[in-house]
């Protein structure tokens, strides 16, 4: 595994953690976003994430500052990628912005890059074309919270090398990951396989009327003992996911997930409600109700 230099495309919640845990651990990492001011917004959860690494792992302010001088930041994509060893691809969750980014990926970047998305719920198969490069992309799944929720899921397709493939487990150990490696495609890879039709029923109960989103966590908390419910972990993927994942099942002619498009857009997106990253979204933070010790109880 010969990769040094590292550029994650996308600064979003999952895009802004994936680059710090890998300069946490010592690599050199390129930031790629759209713009100036989509940048400016990295930088903050730059900052946030320091803290957290702080209070969560123990790590030194000497330790987090390091990690954020190995941060390089771009809003020009050829600059981004230009020693780049690996490419880690975390744009919006829409088909034509992957295969557009893809597209333009392939015409600047070094023939010895490798290239991985962290799609949640696509296929690499649906974009190796446009790489220029099939075999040497794959899927490189991280779950939200990375520096606590350390996974990571590498998904071939038919067509990535196996060397790619053992170099991207290897590269995953190396930032601190537990590497889950998937033999064939499967859309969703494990977690979400098991988390996507979860977080859809627990939609599913508050959309249609049948309970409000705090019983549904509730209900799920006191019944399996787990620490958070659904809507509390909608909170920490963000709004923007869900929703645009939904819009697309509905674009396909999904009735329920245009209902839960619509829910999420007018009384979430629309009021500024993204989730735990603007502190505000089904609950509000940094003291969300699912944690006051009154509620599990009656």
């Amino acid at each position: 595994m010969n990769f040094k230099n590292i550029t994650v495309a996308g600064s979003g919640v999952l895009g802004s953690q994936i680059a710090f845990q890998t300069a946490f651990k010592g690599f050199q990492v390129s930031v790629y976003d759209i713009n100036d001011e989509v940048l400016d917004r990295a930088k903050d959860r730059f900052a946030t994430l320091k803290s957290n690494y702080m209070r969560d792992l123990g790590a030194s302010q000497e330790e987090v500052d390091a990690a954020y001088n190995r941060l390089t930041l771009f809003s020009d994509l050829q600059q981004a990628v230009e020693n780049a060893d690996l490419i880690i691809e975390a744009v919006p969750e829409v088909v034509e912005i992957k295969r557009d980014f893809y597209q333009k990926l392939a015409k600047v970047a070094p023939e010895k890059t490798v290239f991985a998305t962290n799609t949640s719920t696509m296929l690499p198969s649906q974009f190796a074309e446009f790489t220029g490069r099939p075999e040497k992309f794959l899927a490189l799944h991280f779950a939200n919270e990375i520096w606590n929720n350390n996974t990571a899921e590498i998904m071939r397709h038919a067509g990535t090398d196996s060397k790619v493939f053992d170099d991207v487990v290897e590269f995953a150990k190396a930032i601190g990951m537990v590497a889950l490696p998937l033999q064939k495609e499967q859309p969703g890879y494990i977690l979400n396989t098991l988390l996507v039709p979860f977080l859809a029923a627990a939609e599913y109960l508050v959309v249609n009327g049948i309970a409000d989103p705090e019983t549904v966590d509730k209900t799920w908390m006191i019944a399996t003992g787990a620490p958070k419910g659904p809507f509390a972990i909608l909170d920490i993927i963000g709004i923007n996911t869900p929703y645009n994942l939904s819009a697309a099942k509905a674009k396909a002619g999904d009735e329920g997930a245009a209902k839960v498009a619509e829910y999420l857009k007018t009384e979430f997106l629309d009021k500024g409600r993204m989730g735990i990253q603007n502190g505000k979204g089904f609950y509000d933070y940094p003291n969300p109700r699912y944690l006051d010790k009154d509620f599990l109880n009656n």
